[in-house]
């Protein structure tokens, strides 16, 4: 019986994530101009005038979200549950939302949801209650350890970024926020038909 051929694991970064997670695997140095002009010479005729938009979009989202994730590990704040806490209080006073909201305003499934608030009712960070209307909508509050995370965290957050993009002017950043929205926008409609 001939020997099994042993079979090759996927590369591991230091993580123990896959080595691969295209297209957020790393952000490559290859200027997208560059990848253009190469698929303008090799394939003639094929539309390549969304690269120099779409490669720095997954670019840069992968170094926001990797830089998030350094200064969150560091703040010993989990993104999910900052996310869900940061729904909460920017609802303002009384500090509650039903699940329902929470998943729409969190761009996460109703399962999601549920597993983000059990984490953080365990953590201390919320409470949750059955509405008494007879609806039987689950209503999700901010506690005071809650607000006190979120007071904690979101300048430290909100700062680092603001200075990420400190290159580009306030007129810049108000032109480029309105083209990025009203491109998701587009997109969005595009995508979930």
């Amino acid at each position: 019986m001939p020997a099994k051929k042993p079979t090759k694991k996927p590369a591991t970064r230091p993580t123990g994530k896959p080595a691969d997670a295209y297209p957020l695997d790393a952000p490559s140095p290859y200027p997208a101009a560059e990848i253009a002009s190469a698929w303008q010479r090799e394939r003639p005729g094929t539309p390549t005038d969304s690269i120099g938009i779409v490669t720095p979009l997954w670019r840069l989202a992968k170094l926001f979200a990797d830089d998030r994730r350094r200064l969150l590990t560091e703040l010993g704040v989990d993104p999910a549950t900052l996310d869900l806490l940061s729904v909460l209080r920017r609802a303002g006073t009384p500090y509650e939302l039903s699940t329902r909201k929470l998943a729409e305003r969190t761009l996460v499934t109703a399962g999601a949801i549920s597993q983000r608030v059990a984490r953080a009712e365990q953590a201390g960070l919320v409470v949750r209650r059955t509405e008494t209307d007879g609806s039987r909508a689950v209503v999700v509050s901010l506690t005071e350890a809650g607000h006190e995370l979120v007071e904690r965290t979101v300048d430290q957050v909100l700062t680092r970024e603001s200075d990420l993009v400190s290159s580009l002017s306030p007129r810049e950043r108000d032109l480029l926020a309105g083209k990025l929205q009203s491109l998701l926008d587009d997109v969005r409609g595009r995508v979930h038909r």
